[in-house]
């Protein structure tokens, strides 16, 4: 029960046809996922302590810059691992073809095991990260921003399984991930060196793309979708969730996360620009200051130092004085 995918299904397709297994999800899913939790913690460790460890004792890195090298390490990691795995879930399954896929005879009760196993993996890993917040030590003031997105993927990607939107939140998934590799993998590159700042330009791009794209799809699914479909109604036996309020919840959900890393994503541009400017700003300034010291100053030194060895000021350099002279004259 923890380690094997449960609730086994054999379904005909057709007499010709052999036998396909799909699966189910129930109650004992929770203990499936309490075990690759566990192995979650595992797989952490052993990329902290091998990867991650070896190349910040090499980058000599602040603790600031050092709690997010860690973090931006092991999430690069798990978002490259995921957007393979749901790309070749995707190219399998024929998802992305047929936009029309995704509402089609709901509810979809049944899931490949590469689908099931996709989702059992990922609560499991956002739900190990909760434990790893003591664990890595994180510090008091990353704690709230971590937990918001921790929070964030485990509400979502729960609520797609359990509702049986799982082709939804695959399709939405895996350009999501698409981009969050891309910013810490240009975060990564950034920490070793500064002047590597040009993937995050393409972040930007991507990042915008994807919130249209996930809004796209969200609105065409609960708007115009899944409100045509033959089976409407509510049925826990038949996995049925087919009704306005829901479909309206799922949908503000959606549309305010969206909205709330769009909100996040401005700030971030502007205090980089804010930045920027300033460090413009200080540039200009420097050359300004050097030049505002006058040649003049240095002539009128000279001339106020020849003027004090007419009128017989003794120099520190030759040590003489107009008198001396004068009278070896005489």
């Amino acid at each position: 029960m923890f380690i094997t995918v449960q609730y086994n299904v054999t379904q005909v397709l057709d007499e010709k046809s052999e036998p396909v297994n799909l699966y189910q999800y129930g109650p004992k899913d929770v203990a499936t996922v309490f075990f690759y939790l566990l192995i979650a913690v595992i797989l952490h460790a052993l990329i902290q302590e091998y990867i991650l460890d070896k190349m910040n004792r090499r980058l000599h890195l602040s603790k600031t810059k050092h709690s997010k090298f860690n973090e931006s390490g092991q999430l690069a990691v798990f978002y490259l691992f995921s957007f393979v795995w749901g790309c070749s879930i995707l190219t399998a399954e024929e998802f992305a073809k047929n936009p029309t896929f995704l509402w089609e005879g709901y509810p979809h009760t049944h899931m490949v095991f590469q689908v099931k196993f996709f989702y059992i993996c990922q609560i499991a890993y956002w739900l190990h990260a909760l434990p790893e917040l003591y664990f890595q030590k994180v510090r008091k003031e990353d704690i709230p921003r971590q937990l918001y997105y921790i929070c964030l993927y485990v509400v979502h990607i729960t609520g797609a399984y359990v509702l049986n939107l799982h082709r939804l939140g695959l399709v939405l998934l895996v350009p999501h991930y698409l981009v969050e590799l891309l910013f810490h993998a240009s975060r990564l590159f950034y920490f070793s060196d500064e002047n590597k700042q040009k993937g995050f330009t393409l972040w930007a791009l991507l990042f915008v793309i994807a919130r249209l794209l996930t809004l796209t799809l969200s609105v065409l699914t609960f708007g115009f979708g899944l409100p045509r479909t033959e089976n409407q109604g509510f049925s826990l036996a038949q996995g049925n969730f087919n009704v306005l309020t829901i479909r309206m919840t799922c949908l503000a959900a959606i549309c305010l996360t969206q909205a709330w890393m769009m909100w996040k994503f401005i700030n971030f541009q502007l205090k980089k620009w804010r930045e920027h400017s300033q460090n413009q700003a200080s540039k200009k300034k420097t050359p300004a200051t050097s030049t505002t010291v006058s040649p003049k100053s240095k002539p009128h030194k000279r001339e106020a130092g020849r003027g004090a060895a007419v009128n017989g000021v003794v120099k520190a350099e030759d040590k003489t004085s107009p008198r001396a002279r004068k009278a070896k004259a005489s």
